[in-house]
């Protein structure tokens, strides 16, 4: 895969990787960035819990939401046409529902303003993998994934399902991100080779 140069960009497009846990995610949104020359925003939750120490709380989620934001807006300054997102709020917010039924308000208000143009939605074709903070396996992950359509669906952004392993899932990815900016198909890198 050719790597294009992500130059003279108007505005920088944001792209959010979603989905339930073990979907490739954090690989995917890596790989992207990459591919597409730019950076994007980690998934601080992972580390946050991790290194607690304790088991989390509520208001331990709030810090989690709260710092994932503030990792948008340093990410937005070094962005190149596009920001990958290795997860979102809408993954907080159902996060929040679905560990202590309810979830700060202000949230609602963040996911509106967000100005999101694509989800990439991680279908859970991949085999799960287990690790100490995943929490979902097995039927909850396909019950995920429709909350989290559902929730892309609410916010009325465009969603492309990603499916297929390895290879295969990144170049699908992204052949949806050329398709919804398809000027950045056009783009050459230093070499003039289309990507």
């Amino acid at each position: 895969m050719e790597k294009i140069h992500n130059t003279g960009c108007s505005e920088i497009r944001k792209v959010v990787i979603s989905g339930p846990e073990s979907t490739g995610k954090t690989t995917l949104a890596r790989d992207l960035a990459g591919h597409f020359q730019t950076v994007y925003v980690y998934e601080y939750a992972r580390d946050y819990v991790e290194n607690l120490g304790r088991p989390y709380k509520y208001q331990d989620v709030v810090h989690i939401a709260r710092k994932q934001i503030l990792l948008e807006k340093e990410m937005l300054k070094q962005a190149r046409c596009l920001l990958f997102y290795d997860t979102h709020l809408e993954i907080t917010k159902i996060w929040f529902r679905e560990r202590f039924s309810r979830y700060p308000r202000w949230i609602d208000r963040a996911l509106s303003g967000s100005a999101i143009d694509l989800f990439l939605m991680c279908y859970p074709d991949l085999p799960w993998i287990a690790d100490p903070v995943r929490e979902n396996p097995g039927q909850r992950r396909l019950e995920l994934f429709d909350m989290y359509m559902a929730e892309a669906d609410r916010l009325g952004c465009p969603v492309t399902v990603i499916r297929g392993l390895a290879e295969k899932r990144l170049q699908n990815a992204i052949n949806a991100v050329i398709a919804a900016f398809p000027a950045l198909g056009t783009k050459r890198d230093n070499h003039g080779i289309d990507s």
